[in-house]
């Protein structure tokens, strides 16, 4: 069963979403130049705080990464060939990348304290969320099994959340 999209395509593969995605992840790091410093027991709970969630979303995309092998690639137009993968953080997420990602976002931001950062690391979450349902369509199109995978697996970058 295929579901239409009104996401535009970006490219044959998707490359406006990845030029956009890089931007933000850019943006996101740049951040840390304008940043205010956090100070005394702000500073130790931010570190804390920040440097879990960039140490879990590293975690995470090294885990997703490896388990896609092959078939990773930045684009969201998949590479049919390669299958679904339901096994890994799959079995949890549709698209784990994406939630390392912004957990990995978030941590900075809070680490280096940025306002600028945070704007980023929402318009990050927002464009990865419009990248997943773009990719999303073409994965249904493409790939034999996508469609009961993504009834069997309702969460799209963090388990139990979304």
């Amino acid at each position: 069963m295929s579901r239409n999209t009104r996401l535009p395509a970006l490219g044959r593969r998707g490359e406006g979403w990845v030029l956009g995605q890089l931007l933000l992840i850019a943006a996101v790091l740049l951040s840390a130049l304008v940043g205010r410093r956090w100070t005394g027991g702000s500073a130790v709970a931010a570190f804390t705080v920040g440097g879990v969630l960039i140490a879990l979303g590293l975690r995470m995309l090294l885990w997703a990464a490896r388990h896609l092998g092959a078939s990773l690639t930045p684009f969201p137009a998949p590479r049919a060939e390669h299958g679904v993968k339901t096994t890994g953080p799959y079995a949890f997420v549709r698209h784990p990348i994406y939630g390392a990602l912004i957990l990995f976002a978030l941590g900075w931001t809070i680490v280096f304290a940025t306002v600028a950062g945070l704007v980023a690391t929402v318009a990050l979450a927002l464009l990865l969320d419009l990248k997943s349902r773009r990719e999303e369509a073409w994965l249904r199109e493409r790939v034999d099994g996508y469609e009961d995978y993504y009834r069997r697996t309702p969460r799209r970058f963090v388990p139990f959340v979304y």
